[in-house]
């Protein structure tokens, strides 16, 4: 079954604001990954390398809160509004090159739909009305 996850991104201090969250919600993190445990890493400093990639937080039965470093060492910059995704958690490559194929339309597609070196089928892209949305197909789980 399809479903969405909010993804947030912060700048630089996504680590403090999701152990701020597991203390409210409980739980452990279902992923933590690093800038320093992927390819792109050589090219950062050792400072960014700490930073978080990626990281989710399960709250309740059927919902993930994920983030991410926004760091401006890549080019990135946040302002409140830009600062968080709607994640599509599809069940299958099909369903997530139609998904992406159909909310895309008349929008602006910043990542097609590829193999990230995160082991997903994962695309980005703003629709017409500027929401912002990631689809991730954990690729372990097909």
């Amino acid at each position: 079954m399809l479903t969405i996850h909010p993804y947030v991104n912060f700048p630089g201090n996504t680590e403090e604001a999701f152990r701020f969250y597991q203390s409210v919600f409980g739980g452990n993190f279902k992923a933590l990954i690093r800038f320093k445990d992927t390819p792109e890493a050589e090219r950062m400093s050792p400072e960014d390398q700490e930073k978080i990639m990626h990281i989710s937080l399960p709250i309740g039965d059927s919902m993930l809160l994920m983030g991410t470093d926004a760091l401006e060492s890549m080019g990135h910059t946040l302002t409140m509004g830009n600062n968080f995704f709607l994640t599509i958690t599809p069940t299958s490559r099909h369903e997530a090159d139609e998904v992406f194929a159909k909310l895309s339309a008349g929008g602006k597609a910043s990542l097609p739909m590829h193999e990230s070196s995160w082991n997903s089928y994962f695309g980005m892209f703003t629709d017409k009305f500027g929401l912002q949305w990631m689809i991730d197909l954990d690729l372990s789980q097909q």
